[in-house]
């Protein structure tokens, strides 16, 4: 019984510790794609491109690296 009470409070810290992680996974993921929007808006802004083709390719930019770097740091947490 005493091995089974030492076990669950580690477990409980790893997914505490993996829910972090994840959280701020998300939060840079999603700052990242908004930072790359609105460069994208700025740029359309400044050379009057009313099609808003520099906000689509910066967001499509920004989403692609941002799933880069989540699958990444997840390949870090799987090892």
């Amino acid at each position: 019984m005493q091995i089974m009470e030492q076990q669950k409070p580690h477990k409980k810290n790893k997914n505490l510790k993996n829910f972090g992680i994840l959280s701020g996974i998300a939060i840079e993921m999603g700052a990242i794609i908004f930072l790359a929007a609105k460069g994208g808006l700025w740029l359309d802004v400044h050379y009057q491109n009313e099609k808003k083709l520099f906000t689509a390719f910066c967001t499509i930019i920004g989403v692609a690296i941002a799933l880069y770097l989540v699958l990444k740091q997840l390949k870090r947490i799987k090892q």
